[in-house]
């Protein structure tokens, strides 16, 4: 079993969500967070007052699949958050021990 964990721009959570669902990826966990990386920031004057924003809106999707489903779950990551542009996002794929589901206590397979 493989989790895998996309960082991505806000605005291609639904091109993401969409890229997961034609290849029958529905399972997912998504998180609203700041983060920095290489594009760095921004800088922006409210009221005169001149500020430096560092952390961006990013969204962190979690997604825990079986071995043989990684290929198509990174390629529909890969797609739908792509722009071509700076600050696209960042993916990241971990091998996962064990899994057990809650209410029954089977392993997740």
């Amino acid at each position: 079993m493989k989790l895998i964990i996309a960082y991505v721009r806000p605005e291609r959570l639904t091109a993401v969500k969409q890229a997961l669902y034609a290849r029958q990826i529905y399972s997912m966990s998504v998180t609203n967070i700041l983060g920095a990386g290489r594009q760095k920031g921004y800088t922006e004057t409210y009221r005169g007052v001149v500020s430096e924003v560092n952390l961006l809106k990013k969204v962190r999707i979690e997604i825990g699949i079986k071995d043989e489903l990684e290929a198509a779950a990174l390629e529909a990551v890969t797609e739908g958050a792509r722009t071509g542009k700076e600050g696209d996002g960042v993916v990241f794929v971990m091998d996962v021990a064990k899994g057990l589901r809650i209410r029954t206590g089977n392993p997740v397979a």
